[in-house]
């Protein structure tokens, strides 16, 4: 029996004590069901290398049940994800660079795929501890969720309130399942051939004030690299429905283990100061969110330094070719690019507006301009690029089919680093509360 099934076991088997607690356990529940029906569109303008384009379009269904706390000092409980995909086109020549539909034997799109993950979870007081699959939203690690269905983590999390004001997590993830996949790999960076299986991570976000929010984030993924968040955000709130969004990070990135000795299936890819696959980057960033009613502006800059690319947790480079896909805690990580490579220096601005504040509630859009330069490659090093994302989306207020949610995303992107690429995203979603 894995660690998985022993930590799902207690958690069975604590609640079966009492009868009590398992009325506690079970009126607590809560269980949906998301459906989201996904279009997806990316053109490669320019080079040689094959796919053109690649185009697909697919169904997912999410089944998510979170359980209640058997009542007592010590609450046990059990979450569980049911993943399926169904793929309703992916012609002949369109699935090949796929990161949305797994493939089948011959490279070919499957009909449908699955997963089912499994959580047990302890509280005590302010603190939870859950083992199983994750699904974190942390500076240092964010599950990537920009297609059909999400990527996930296994591992342990503890979550900790118990001071006032003051949020602490840490845990260890020991594997992934990326989001066009149905298979479990161990863990690794862009470029890395070689699976790690420990991604050791502690932080926490101090509430200063009501206005000051500060973080601190330490991770390590064996054998490649130990990363260092430090983050600020500050808001100032005027009157007459106004306000200002400060919003400092920086990231300190060194190589560990394996990759500090040039091992080849541990190197990172891409340019790096020695040409020796050695990680070393520092990036800061900062943005100013100025919100007046429906209308929001951001305008920020941020620097990567010339070391190595951004790193941060990037299964792509394994055997499974749906193990692939990162987000990033930046606000450079967008449709197409995330403006992380060695040296670059980017500006972006973005206006979003908010219909509510016209009498059309659910109805919003934005669009985002960014532009990086003085890029370091292999090939090159003053390369340019430069994005520009539309984001339209509406959810149904009333009616037969309210809360069903229609979303479109169009992304160009122009780059001496990458191919040129137009994206397009079209998604129908909708969730239904079964308990």
């Amino acid at each position: 029996m894995n660690k998985r099934e022993i930590a799902i076991t207690f958690a069975l088997s604590s609640i079966a004590l009492s009868t009590q607690a398992y009325a506690d356990f079970l009126s607590e529940s809560k269980a949906t069901l998301g459906m989201k029906n996904f279009y997806f569109n990316n053109d490669n303008r320019d080079g040689t290398a094959a796919p053109s384009k690649t185009e697909e379009w697919a169904q997912g269904f999410m089944l998510d049940y979170k359980s209640g706390y058997t009542d007592g000092t010590i609450g046990f409980g059990v979450d569980a994800l049911g993943l399926l995909g169904v793929t309703l086109d992916s012609g002949q020549g369109r699935h090949v660079g796929s990161t949305m539909i797994p493939s089948d034997s011959d490279n070919s799109a499957v009909d449908e795929w699955s997963r089912l993950g499994l959580t047990g979870k302890v509280k005590m007081s302010k603190t939870e501890l859950r083992y199983g699959t994750l699904i974190p939203k942390l500076p240092i690690l964010v599950a990537n969720d920009g297609r059909l269905l999400p990527q996930a983590f296994e591992g342990g999390q503890i979550t900790s309130s118990e001071f006032k004001d003051l949020t602490l997590t840490g845990g260890r993830i020991e594997h992934a399942t990326g989001r066009g996949s149905s298979d479990q790999t161990g863990l690794a960076v862009t470029g890395g051939t070689r699976e790690s299986n420990q991604f050791d991570f502690a932080g926490g976000d101090w509430k200063v004030t009501k206005d000051l929010t500060a973080q601190y984030y330490y991770a390590n993924l064996e054998n490649y690299y130990t990363q260092q968040f430090f983050g600020l955000i500050h808001t100032i709130n005027f009157l007459d429905n106004q306000s200002l969004k400060t919003d400092l990070r920086y990231f300190k990135t060194d190589s560990s283990g394996e990759n500090s000795s040039g091992t080849k299936g541990y190197r990172v890819s891409g340019y790096t100061k020695n040409g020796d696959g050695e990680i070393d980057n520092r990036t800061w960033s900062a943005a100013l969110i100025y919100t007046l009613g429906g209308h929001a502006i951001t305008a920020g800059y941020q620097s990567v330094s010339d070391g190595s690319n951004f790193t941060q947790l990037n299964q792509g480079s394994l055997v499974d070719k749906g193990a692939g896909g990162a987000s990033l805690y930046l606000y450079t990580d967008r449709l197409i690019q995330s403006f992380t490579r060695a040296g670059e220096r980017t500006a972006f601005g973005q206006y979003a507006y908010d219909f509510a504040a016209l009498g059309v509630p659910g109805l919003k859009a934005s669009v985002i301009y960014l532009s990086g330069d003085n890029i370091k490659t292999t090939t090159g090093n003053n390369q340019k690029e430069w994005e520009r994302d539309i984001s339209l989306d509406y959810v149904l207020q009333s009616g037969t089919f309210k809360g069903v949610g229609f979303g479109w995303r169009n992304g160009k992107s122009n780059s001496e680093a990458a191919r040129d690429q137009d994206q397009n995203r079209v998604l129908v979603s909708y969730s239904i509360p079964l308990l």
